[in-house]
């Protein structure tokens, strides 16, 4: 019975970590509505006199407040992309590993496994990725995420504000949410100017009007400035191909740490998140490279590393069975990395 009760907590604790993980959302969401009802309303229709400016405004606004939606929307419900089935330990696996008393025994099997898989880069004590929880050998640049309890494919951080996991399936939709973000409040910030200088000085005298104009000035160059921020950030991680997970902990590969690790240049990288083809980048669907298990990397001799030597691996409907088995590792250990 007492078992039975901590489990009934333990889920109605977790229920409302689901639940209260919205909030950021939703405070996101009604400040967007509220900024649409006033600068629609209270800017456009009540504040200016001039048709033809009102329309303009209204239409560049309507375009660009639907690309900010449809990024917002696309980085909230992209669930972040998991390891697939080849990377859990088989089930007579995983019953020989866990009957085996020996710990180098079980490294052995875990050892075994491991050298079918592509993975290249290691722990800091040069050991196998493994995940005690997830049961499965981490693929590179993968990590677990403790909010959405699951390993995440390239991994770059959990954002509260889209209450998601950023990661390879959706890196590209959080950045162009930022983008579009950027570019909704410095459109509002740069056409409502002319009107909050001319509320501010008293020639203009509506009193509702007045109080949504105002605020609406600070809220947009508010956020402007806090978001350019993050983004001038992203941009550079984007041009080094790093995440931020990687930026704060070195990858370590045979040889060694090297935060250079999967610098391709500059094009290469932007094309590893946003593809090859260019009429696409600034649209939310998705062209990244790759398959999210596997990345091209920075070495001296291309013939160490299959996947820079053979393009026909980057194609954009590569599927996650289809990844082939690229490297074989030999004489490693595993290490339960938590």
């Amino acid at each position: 019975m007492y078992r039975g009760c901590r489990m009934a907590l333990s889920r109605g604790l977790r229920c409302c970590q689901r639940v209260f993980s919205w909030v950021p959302v939703v405070i996101i969401t009604l400040v967007v509505l509220w900024s649409y009802y006033a600068y629609v309303w209270e800017l456009c229709l009540v504040t200016l006199t001039n048709p033809l400016e009102r329309v303009v405004y209204i239409i560049v606004f309507h375009v660009v407040f639907l690309l900010f939606a449809w990024t917002y929307w696309k980085a909230i419900f992209t669930p972040p992309k998991q390891p697939s089935k080849k990377y859990l330990l088989p089930y007579a696996e995983k019953e020989r590993y866990e009957n085996e008393e020996s710990p180098e025994a079980q490294k052995q099997i875990l050892t075994e496994f491991a050298r079918k898989l592509p993975v290249y880069t290691k722990t800091g004590s040069g050991a196998v990725r493994f995940c005690d929880r997830c049961q499965v050998v981490k693929p590179d640049r993968c990590h677990h995420c403790s909010v959405c309890s699951m390993c995440v494919l390239k991994m770059d951080h959990h954002c509260p504000w889209v209450n998601n996991c950023i990661g390879y399936s959706n890196y590209k939709f959080f950045l162009l949410f930022l983008a579009y973000s950027i570019l909704y409040c410095l459109y509002i910030t740069s056409t409502v100017f002319k009107y909050f200088l001319l509320y501010w000085t008293g020639a203009l005298s509506n009193g509702r009007a007045k109080f949504h104009v105002l605020f609406l000035m600070f809220v947009s160059l508010m956020f402007f400035i806090s978001l350019m921020c993050l983004f001038s950030y992203h941009c550079w991680l984007v041009t080094v191909n790093r995440t931020t997970l990687e930026a704060f902990a070195v990858p370590v590969f045979q040889n060694g740490p090297d935060k250079n690790g999967f610098y391709l240049g500059v094009r290469r990288n932007i094309e590893q998140v946003f593809g090859k083809r260019r009429r696409l980048w600034f649209l939310p669907v998705f062209t990244s490279l790759g398959d999210g298990f596997s990345f091209p990397m920075r070495v001296v001799n291309e013939s160490q590393n299959p996947l820079l030597s053979r393009e026909d691996q980057w194609d954009d409907d590569a599927s996650d069975e289809e990844a082939p088995v690229l490297h074989e590792t030999s004489d490693i250990t595993i290490e339960m990395d938590k």
